[in-house]
């Protein structure tokens, strides 16, 4: 009797992604960029864990939340502890801040990146898992830092080769402020509860301000009759944000001030900002971040002021990506230039092949990116893979060269004015490394 088995093909869950070799390639010359960028500034690499203590979110980013109310990751362990993977990076930062008493030994100046995940629709730009690259300041209250701070980031995006990004700015002034706007903006929304979306009329009883975050287009137009918080700014207030500005106009940098940006996380006081691009569409956002002076001691803490952001790795990838098909000689085009192999190894034969290996090996000792065919195929099948590597050069061993101790190497994609076909000693290393470095240099010159 036969018995057909139906075997479910596997699949990744429904907004988790793979990073293929090549996306993974792009993704590292950013995230390398990024990580010099960084080191030139001052900040250090923070590595955290992926799961914490719920607490550390309902408490830190909010229980009122859209992140908290309906997009985390909670589960409890083995322990009855109800745990979330992490939906943002900030929390985290500040409670290893706190647990190993970073904080007693003056400002810190952090940056991490990695993976944080949320129970949101998937779309373009938009992962289940997503990636985050960020950076925190604990303990620098000044607007300097907060002009710092962004510069960074505008610095790095500009770095990276994206145009057509803007700058997005507001201030949300004090606790204080943000109490008395409440209870303003409160009373306006309420005039016009029956104009609102049923969400936003949901968080006009349990966070109002996140209202003006709305995507509904009807609301957001309602809003723009709104009362601002800029009404109800102290002196203080005022004073802090038009030095932020008179800051970024020294750094050169444009920005536009935009009244309704509230960010949405609670934690947010003072200056609130957000980089958007016009490759994006709606989900226009690659970069958000602000103050948030009361989130250190809302976690148990000393009084700290602390400003922070971070860059969604999807989103920015996209625009990249974008402007390189846009401007193929671009800055940002380089970000998808694959990293081929310098040299390589075509070999065939039980000897030919233990001396390729070893050759490879010694060749990557010394610095050069060299791929080591082991296929064993006809040599006819192996040239078609080293033209398809994109590698510059390629070394022949075969048992003719074994007999004679010598390989043989020549230029993949051949050049009008130039052609490589030069036997060399199995065993002088060194003389191999040159001759290579030598004629990859030369076709890079002419190419």
């Amino acid at each position: 009797m036969l018995v057909v088995c139906n075997v479910t093909k596997l699949q990744s869950l429904r907004g988790m992604v793979d990073l293929l070799p090549d996306q993974t390639r792009r993704w590292q010359r950013v995230e390398k960029i990024a990580r010099d960028q960084f080191l030139r500034a001052g900040f250090q690499e923070i590595r955290l864990p992926l799961i914490e203590a719920t607490e550390l979110f309902s408490r830190g980013i909010g229980e009122t939340t859209d992140v908290v109310g309906k997009e985390m990751y909670t589960f409890l362990d083995k322990g009855e502890r109800s745990c979330t993977l992490r939906p943002e990076g900030t929390a985290s930062v500040v409670r290893a801040a706190l647990q190993h008493g970073l904080l007693s030994q003056g400002p810190q100046r952090l940056w991490y990146s990695g993976p944080m995940f949320r129970y949101e629709r998937p779309q373009a730009g938009r992962q289940r898992q997503f990636h985050q690259i960020g950076l925190e300041c604990l303990g620098l209250s000044s607007a300097r830092s907060d002009a710092e701070v962004i510069a960074l980031a505008w610095s790095l995006l500009k770095g990276l080769g994206l145009k057509g990004i803007v700058l997005e700015i507001n201030t949300l002034g004090s606790a204080e402020d943000r109490q008395k706007y409440r209870k303003k903006l409160v009373e306006w929304l309420s005039t016009h509860i029956d104009e609102l979306d049923e969400d936003s009329q949901k968080k006009l009883q349990t966070n109002p301000l996140r209202i003006l975050d709305t995507k509904n287009k009807a609301t957001k137009k309602l809003l723009n009759e709104a009362p601002t918080i800029q009404s109800m700014l102290s002196q203080e207030s005022e004073l802090r944000f038009t030095e932020v500005q008179q800051l970024l106009k020294i750094l050169e940098i444009p920005f536009e001030i935009n009244h309704q940006l509230v960010r949405g996380l609670d934690y947010y006081g003072h200056t609130a900002f957000e980089i958007t691009s016009d490759k994006l569409g709606a989900q226009a956002t690659i970069c958000g971040g602000g103050r948030y002076d009361g989130l250190i001691e809302q976690l148990g803490g000393p009084s700290t002021p602390a400003i922070g952001w971070a860059i969604g790795m999807e989103r920015l990838m996209l625009v990249l990506e974008a402007i390189a098909i846009d401007e193929p000689n671009s800055a940002a085009s380089e970000m998808a230039i694959p990293t081929n192999p310098e040299l390589y190894i075509v070999n065939r034969g039980e000897r030919a092949e233990k001396t390729a290996l070893l050759i490879a090996t010694k060749l990557r000792e010394n610095g050069l990116l060299v791929e080591l065919d082991s296929s064993g195929a006809p040599f006819g099948k192996q040239f078609k893979r080293a033209n398809k590597s994109g590698a510059t050069l390629a070394m022949i061993i075969g048992e003719n060269e074994i007999e004679i101790g010598q390989c043989r190497i020549k230029h993949v994609k051949r050049f009008s004015d130039q052609e490589i076909d030069q036997a060399l000693s199995l065993e002088d290393y060194e003389s191999l490394v040159k001759f290579i470095r030598n004629s990859i240099s030369n076709s890079s010159t002419k190419s």
